[in-house]
């Protein structure tokens, strides 16, 4: 799509998206401005490192998850509460151990309701572990195995991705003996573990590197392998998203299940457009009864970040009809998180007279201001009105994703853009980007070397430029900035 996109799918790359040449004039640059070499090195390699290796965390509430969690990325972050259902979406953070970095996603547990606490625990549990590259699965030891244990056992066999044992609220040797008696789950040796003091946490995050791939296994297809790309229609319950995958396919390929709750995978339908092959990924399934609307929220959240983690681009569906909403910016939250392209499709176009759609601008410019740069289209799956438009924004949306701007031109803008613009002084002193170089593409990740501290107003001009002069129409865009230490001064 792009020429100069190297693609991910050769070997890998041992500095992130620079050749060799390039690479050996970006470090030359660096050491002449006076960077620790390691640090840039280390700078390059985890902006280019793409996605990162998943670790999910399951188990049935009130047994530790969340304050594993917060051992695990070594901050407080995970809210923690000593009752069941404080954690209800999936939250995912970035790790690191022994010098190797991973993703952790927290799945929480949540109270009962009336689709019961073992429908629940199960089904977050499976998409949790859809998703992820290795598991680790949290029992309380003081309580031992419970019916709700073997069934998310079940799903862990069933799902053959490498687990993890965690017996917690193992606070002394004394309770050493609990979790022994954990080996009758049959799937490996449980590792004693105090998530809340610490004891026995670096054994089993030791047991998690050697159950972690070095890199995870691209789910989707893409250039390279000659597979069709994937697309996941994504938008809360009743958006459309069913009848606009049977709008483009011209036939009823998926019928919305009544039943809240199912734990089905998404439906991955092949389908022609445009003279192109795309395998779309229907997170549709459930509709939302008002005796179970958090539990059909809450599903349909799970659904979600299953097809976004397997897709390249999320066509989010928004109901033109009615006014954006929390779940909505929620769903575009969780598409720009997981790096993917965005095309924002608004159903319905065709119900909307003069005075909705003059709101509905002003919605779109304050509610969705965070993805002001993804390609739109206005349509109706009921009528199949301005179908033919999807197409050409996937496609642009695809495009920015993969863009890649050479280091040299990178750094002729930054030069011409700092000069021209400043960043301002502060506390008597005026920090400076001094150069930079895109590691990565698929979002594009930029890595910036500063003089200083750039504020956060600062980047977003920054990025606000950089979409104005190269395009990335349709994607994220990931800057992080290394600050040059003082002189003389080891890290």
């Amino acid at each position: 799509m792009n020429d100069q996109i190297q693609p991910e799918d050769s070997p890998e790359y041992e500095h992130g998206a620079l050749g060799d040449a390039e690479y050996a004039e970006f470090m030359e640059l660096a050491a002449e401005e006076g960077f620790d070499i390691e640090d840039v090195e280390g700078a390059i390699e985890e902006a280019g490192h793409g996605p990162l290796p998943v670790l999910a965390v399951v188990g049935r509430p009130n047994v530790g998850k969340s304050t594993l969690v917060n051992r695990i990325i070594g901050r407080r972050e995970a809210v923690v509460e000593d009752k069941p259902g404080v954690t209800r979406d999936r939250v995912t953070y970035e790790a690191e151990w022994a010098g190797r970095r991973f993703k952790v996603v927290d799945t929480g547990g949540w109270e009962q309701d009336v689709l019961g606490i073992d429908a629940s625990v199960a089904a977050q549990a499976e998409y949790a572990i859809e998703t992820a590259d290795a598991v680790v699965f949290v029992v309380d030891s003081t309580v031992g195995v419970t019916d709700t244990d073997e069934a998310v056992v079940r799903l862990l066999r069933k799902a053959k991705k490498p687990v993890v044992l965690c017996a917690n609220k193992v606070d002394g040797p004394s309770g050493e003996a609990d979790a022994t008696a954990l080996w009758s789950l049959g799937i490996g040796e449980p590792h004693p573990v105090s998530s809340l003091h610490g004891r026995g946490t670096g054994d089993m995050l030791d047991a998690v590197l050697e159950a972690l791939p070095e890199a995870p296994q691209q789910t989707f297809g893409g250039v390279g392998t000659g597979g069709p790309r994937r697309i996941a229609l994504i938008g809360r319950p009743n958006v459309g998203k069913s009848s606009l995958l049977n709008k483009v396919a011209n036939e009823d390929r998926v019928v919305v299940n009544e039943l809240a709750g199912t734990t089905r995978d998404p439906v991955d339908e092949l389908i022609e457009l445009g003279g192109v092959t795309w395998k779309f990924v229907d997170t549709a399934g459930i509709r939302k009864r008002v005796h179970l609307q958090q539990g059909a929220d809450y599903y349909a959240s799970l659904r979600t970040a299953a097809a976004v983690e397997k897709a390249e681009v999320a066509v989010i569906l928004i109901d033109a009809s009615e006014s954006i909403s929390i779940q909505d910016q929620r769903i575009v939250t969780m598409a720009v998180e997981a790096g993917r392209a965005i095309v924002v499709a608004f159903n319905k176009w065709d119900t909307l007279d003069e005075e909705r759609r003059y709101y509905l601008e002003r919605e779109i410019d304050t509610e969705l201001a965070q993805i002001a740069w993804a390609p739109r289209v206005n349509v109706s799956a009921r009528t199949g009105r301005h179908m033919e438009k999807l197409v050409p924004a996937i496609e642009t949306a695809l495009d920015g994703w993969e863009t890649r701007v050479p280091t040299g031109r990178l750094n002729a803008f930054l030069g011409e853009l700092v000069a021209a613009h400043p960043h301002p002084v502060r506390g008597g002193k005026q920090p400076r980007i001094l150069f930079g170089t895109q590691a990565g593409t698929k979002p594009p990740r930029f890595v910036l070397f500063a003089s200083g501290f750039i504020e956060a107003g600062y980047r977003r001009f920054v990025e606000r430029r950089l979409r104005e002069e190269f395009g990335f129409e349709g994607t994220p865009i990931h800057i992080s900035v290394r600050v040059r230490e003082k002189r003389g001064r080891k890290k």
